[in-house]
């Protein structure tokens, strides 16, 4: 190998090597306002009135008001008020995406004032009609509603105008409240995990928490530590799954688990992936990258340990819920003497004249805990909390007549094991109707956690009966194992933050081989190996074997193209080097750029096999691996052969390829110009000309064998 090509290969080599070691900085800017010392505490709520034991609240999330979609907001205002003038929660939480801050075609994304009026209109006539007290209500900031704020508080940040939050100065991007009933305390902590800069979508699609939102957000989750009574909910709008890591390698996760939350509430998801997204977290999980199904596993140990044992197990639930966008959803979330339940709603086929919730027991698949089977076993140390069936029954007309069903599951055909009347809780000053029935719940112990299911009837003073969902249930506290469907798990089950960097350099590293190790191979190479597996005769040989000769000669054929082959390293290099394009590897960018790479070394095969059946054709021979292995006539080929060759329908077809994938990144570049309303021509102009010139001049130099 002469000098020059030695010097070629080690440019190549330092150039990978560069790649490989190259410092990525992943700042996280925490503005002025969070550095500040902050002290814990926030509005405590005293709930009057009965039942004592219970608490309630109602989530809402994703709304995405648009001015394109006016039905959503008709339908919140329609719907929602006499709800929640039904219903009378002691809180009510939005979680985020209150508006949508996208153009009719999707592709202009930033905030719309018009929508945030809106909001603000829709949410005032709502609170009206519900009757509720305005200070009750939270709304959080979602990440459309960070779509192109260059600043949060600036002249574009129509949160900090319009939602409710801003109109009753609570200041901070936490906000705490504690609801006190009954001896209980019940801690809500809300928090903004959006980028301080509002980028636009996609790029916004994660949360990003500081490490002193983390520390705010952990002060005030521990404000009533030495409260035996306790029970702690986060809500927010991103889910764990789509929450990065701050620089120091922390997350919600972490300090979550430190808590142990009763639940964390979130949104972002929608119901478009699954009706189950929801995730049990504990501390003792082996790997962060992945959870395969909701549940990760309950300590072996637990059961073995004495009542008197003051540790406590790691763990919380995560559970999020659907949008009111496309699904018109709404959440009823109940808390009742420590265990936490809710029920979904769906106001798609219209209002509610009943709703039933079951607060004990609780559904063994989704609001099962760690302590529950700790919690069975000292059961005499916690009062009477087992001894009751308890269900809220929230209805616009009187409810005369209430019962409780238990089926037994383990025959073929389910048979009642209990049939009994509930009675009312009655009290002075009632937020709501809770109903019990006393039950020897000691009978239902039972190793199967979803052998027994529970079902509540009620019948109105008209004749109408309602019924609850069949939940089954284990009062020993075990867990009925729920697997999500392969887009559950996609979107709940991987840790994208975690994913993303070693993603990342695997696809670079995928992608710089196919270009380096066939021109290192080329380099060092003394004879063109690659023309003797060169067979432009189809007869005899399979598929397979069509497909892996096929590949080979692409690879080898491409480094004979120096200037395309220049050409895309470069572009893979501005792909990683440039910011405004890092990371779009794994986007339709990179598919469009692996697509050109795939089809240029394709035209390049093709025209090497062209010309050697061109060359069998003309009885020429090109060397003397050619002489030994193509030594033979033209009418040796077969038909089909000839056909194929010397119409050249491979080249028409990858011209056919060439052309969607030119239309394709046409498409990507328009929609740079209205998501951004940047001029890519000038403001990225290797994106946009170089796919396009690689592509033609490929086409150009293979035009002829």
């Amino acid at each position: 190998m002469d000098v020059a090509k030695w010097w070629f290969l080690h440019l190549l080599v330092m150039v990978f090597v560069a790649i490989l070691v190259l410092p990525v900085s992943r700042s996280s800017p925490e503005s002025e306002a969070e550095s500040r010392t902050r002290k814990p505490g926030g509005n405590v709520i005293e709930v009057e009135g009965e039942p004592k034991s219970v608490v309630w609240v109602v989530q809402l999330s994703d709304l995405h008001f648009s001015v394109h979609h006016p039905e959503r907001a008709y339908d919140l205002r329609r719907y929602v008020g006499p709800a929640l003038a039904m219903i009378n929660p002691s809180l009510v939480l939005i979680t985020g995406d209150l508006t949508d801050g996208k153009s009719k075609d999707l592709l202009t994304m930033k905030q719309d004032e018009v929508e945030w009026i809106e909001y603000q209109n829709v949410l005032d006539n709502v609170i009206q009609r519900s009757g509720l007290n305005k200070e009750i209500f939270y709304d959080l900031r979602g990440n459309h509603d960070c779509f192109g704020v260059p600043k949060a508080g600036g002249a574009y940040d129509y949160y900090q105008k319009y939602s409710i939050n801003a109109r009753l100065r609570r200041d901070g991007n936490v906000q705490s409240i504690t609801l006190q009933n009954g001896g209980w305390k019940h801690l809500f902590v809300g928090f903004d995990g959006t980028m301080e800069t509002g980028l636009r979508g996609p790029t916004n699609l994660f949360g990003h928490p500081t490490n002193q939102l983390l520390a705010n957000i952990d002060l005030e989750l521990s404000q009533w530590d030495a409260e035996s009574t306790i029970t702690k909910i986060a809500f927010g709008h991103f889910p764990l799954s789509f929450s990065a890591l701050t620089d120091d390698g922390q997350g919600l996760k972490d300090v979550f688990l430190k808590h142990s939350l009763s639940a964390y509430l979130c949104g972002h998801l929608h119901t478009k992936f699954g009706k189950n997204l929801k995730r049990h977290h504990q501390s003792n999980h082996p790997t962060k990258y992945y959870q395969f199904n909701i549940h990760q596993g309950f300590p072996t140990n637990m059961d073995e340990q004495s009542c008197s044992s003051t540790n406590s197990s790691k763990e919380f639930w995560e559970w999020e819920m659907g949008d009111w966008r496309w699904s018109r959803a709404m959440r009823i979330l109940a808390i009742d003497s420590g265990h936490v339940s809710y029920v979904d709603l769906d106001f798609r086929l219209g209002s509610k004249e009943t709703i039933i919730l079951p607060t004990f027991p609780l559904d063994s698949r989704f609001m099962q805990r760690i302590s529950s089977v700790h919690d069975f076993k000292c059961q005499p140390k916690r009062g009477s909390s087992y001894e009751l069936i308890r269900t809220l029954i929230f209805s616009r007309t009187e409810i005369v007549l209430v019962s409780v069903k238990v089926y037994d599951t383990r025959p073929e055909t389910p048979t009642v094991v209990l049939d009994s009347s509930m009675r009312k809780i009655e009290g002075n000053g009632s937020r709501g109707d809770l109903y019990v029935a006393p039950w020897n719940w000691r009978a239902f112990e039972d190793p199967s956690p979803s052998r027994y299911r529970l079902q509540i009837e009620a019948i109105d003073i008209f004749g109408k009966t309602s019924y609850s969902d069949s939940r089954p249930f284990s009062i020993n506290g075990l867990t009925a194992q729920v697997s999500w469907t392969w887009r559950e798990f996609f979107v709940m089950g991987c840790q994208w933050a975690s994913i993303y960097w070693p993603a990342f350099w695997s696809a670079l590293l995928f992608l710089t081989s196919l270009l380096l190790v066939p021109q290192v191979l080329l380099l060092c190479w003394k004879k063109n190996y690659s023309y003797e597996y060169v067979r432009p005769n189809f007869a005899g040989r399979s598929l397979r074997e069509h497909l892996v000769d096929g590949a080979f000669l692409a690879l080898m054929e491409l480094p004979r193209m120096t200037v395309v082959w220049f050409g895309i390293l470069m572009y893979l290099l501005y792909l990683l080097f440039f910011p405004w394009f890092f990371g779009h590897v794994f986007t339709e960018r990179g598919i469009v750029a692996y697509m050109t790479y795939q089809v240029i070394g394709a035209m390049a095969a093709e025209r090497t096999t062209y010309r050697k059946y061109h060359l069998l054709l003309s009885g020429k021979k090109e060397d003397d691996s050619l002489e030994h292995n193509y030594g033979q006539t033209k009418n040796a080929s077969s038909c089909d052969s000839n056909c194929i060759w010397r119409r050249r329908w491979i080249r028409k077809f990858l011209f056919l390829v060439t052309a969607v994938i030119l239309w394709k990144h046409w498409k990507n570049c328009r929609a740079l110009v209205r998501a951004y309303d940047m001029n890519p021509f000038l403001n990225s102009p290797i994106y946009c000309f170089m796919i396009p010139v690689l592509l033609m001049y490929a086409v150009y130099k293979t035009w002829s064998p």
